[in-house]
């Protein structure tokens, strides 16, 4: 039994152990490991992608979704009151909270896996799933250059995550004042995107749109990066923000079809999360 709260919780060679489980749940296999057990997942009512997956996983592995709103691990109660009560009855815990910290508290106090869902500082399952899918298209993930475009937040600290355990180059794209420590820098899209071969996006806050002016991933910028390269933006994205109208309707944009991955990969991080 473990806990899945950053990427950095696992090594390449584990990564590659949930692609292959993955892989596994597509083919049919795994169908009963969550039967006669209960999972509990805190999610907020905003949230579609992640916990429709999650909740249809659990499913399809013959086990018992029991949901609550992630407002509730906010109230006075202590959660190590909280897990000492869910220890008694819940084989596994799913959250999706603001703070990292309170689902590490979590994983410290429970006596069952802990899987963090996203928070304001990462989103480990999401980026997984990417990563998943772009194993399915490209001969080395590792061996690719990856830009994220964005500003520092959760997506882009989760990347970070992953180019740290996957050992693949990244750099980012934004405007002045919303680096990401440690990675190589562009001010200007069409910089950027030269020798790229996997650009990913995050969306943006309304009042930041001016500043990021010259980090729109447009078509004619896709254009400049290296043959056969993908633009993965992180749902939901907004056409006209951080990405043009011309370049999700192109052949470069894989969003769509990299999503469906989400299902098999959060059911391979909770058969991982079972394991002894």
């Amino acid at each position: 039994m473990r806990n899945f709260v950053r990427l950095t919780d696992r090594t390449q060679k584990e990564i590659y152990d949930i692609f292959k489980i993955a892989d596994e749940v597509a083919q049919g296999k795994h169908k009963d490991v969550l039967k006669g057990k209960s999972v509990v997942l805190f999610f907020p009512n905003t949230s579609i992608r992640t916990r429709v997956t999650f909740e249809k996983g659990i499913y399809l592995l013959d086990g018992q979704p029991i949901l609550f709103p992630s407002e509730t691990l906010d109230k006075k109660e202590d959660l190590r009151d909280v897990c000492g009560y869910l220890n008694n009855w819940a084989d596994m815990i799913i959250v999706r909270h603001k703070d990292i910290h309170l689902v590490e508290k979590m994983a410290e106090y429970a006596t069952c896996p802990v899987i963090n869902a996203m928070t304001d500082s990462n989103h480990p399952c999401e980026v997984l799933s990417d990563l998943y899918a772009l194993s399915q298209i490209r001969e080395d993930i590792t061996g690719d250059e990856y830009l994220f475009c964005g500003k520092r937040g959760n997506i882009g600290l989760a990347w970070k995550e992953a180019s740290e355990v996957m050992g693949f180059s990244l750099s980012q794209c934004c405007g002045k004042g919303y680096e990401i420590e440690g990675l190589p820098v562009f001010y200007d899209i069409y910089e950027a995107v030269k020798g790229k071969d996997i650009v990913c996006t995050d969306s943006l806050p309304k009042e930041v749109l001016e500043d990021f002016k010259n980090c729109q991933v447009t078509k004619e910028a896709m254009d400049m990066a290296n043959e056969g390269a993908v633009l993965n933006p992180c749902p939901p994205f907004y056409r006209g923000e951080e990405v043009s109208e011309d370049v999700i309707d192109s052949w470069y944009f894989v969003g769509y079809g990299f999503k469906k991955y989400l299902l098999e990969v959060q059911q391979a991080v909770m058969i991982d999360c079972l394991r002894e």
